[in-house]
């Protein structure tokens, strides 16, 4: 089952279940909020016109790591990303 990046949005700002999402799912907000992603084995690059920070993100099996979610939280956060998936 397919999450949308709106819920995936509120699980990462919620903060309660860093270690328990999708990678998949992590990327695909990541997309949708306008990130472009680069792919180096298992490395996924993201970057975006107006952020500084450049996310390197690499799956845990299926999983996203803990500290990537929180590094996404934080970038999500600092540049007000919260709004941009009603754009």
């Amino acid at each position: 089952m397919r999450v949308s990046a709106e819920d995936t949005l509120r699980q990462v700002l919620a903060g309660q279940s860093d270690g328990n999402i999708r990678f998949v799912e992590l990327i695909a907000l990541l997309e949708a909020l306008g990130f472009r992603v680069r792919i180096r084995g298992s490395h996924h690059i993201l970057t975006r016109s107006g952020v500084s920070e450049i996310l390197n993100l690499q799956p845990q099996r299926s999983l996203a790591k803990r500290y990537q979610v929180r590094q996404v939280r934080s970038v999500i956060l600092k540049y007000g990303l919260v709004d941009e998936l009603d754009a």
